[in-house]
């Protein structure tokens, strides 16, 4: 929670295995998810195992490739279905650090960006 709004990271994932774990960890170190929601685009590699095996995440699985931006739309849509007031979007495969979600949730916890 940030100030009384349930916070929710998105992955998007697509073979993701050797960095989700990290990411994961640096996501929950920031100590402000309730949730956080893997989307699994039918990776090829342990990446569903792994993400089924870490702390408060959700996990769902296309069975066949539908691509990223197919994969965004369905994070989104699990975020809004588990009541998120805020959701952000961190790639499990460390594209960028998991230490910005505090700054970029507070941007709409603040009430100045929507």
């Amino acid at each position: 929670m940030l100030h009384d709004q349930k916070v929710v990271v998105v992955m998007p994932a697509y073979n993701a295995a050797q960095t989700l774990a990290r990411t994961h960890a640096e996501v929950i170190a920031q100590q402000i998810a309730d949730l956080i929601i893997v989307v699994d685009d039918a990776s090829h590699d342990e990446t569903v195992a792994i993400a089924r095996n870490l702390d408060r995440v959700q996990v769902k699985v296309h069975p066949q490739n539908l691509g990223y931006g197919a994969n965004q739309k369905t994070c989104y849509q699990l975020a809004l279905a588990a009541g998120a007031d805020i959701v952000v979007m961190i790639h499990p495969d460390y594209q960028y650090t998991p230490r910005l979600l505090p700054a970029m949730a507070s941007l709409v916890a603040s009430g100045l960006y929507p």
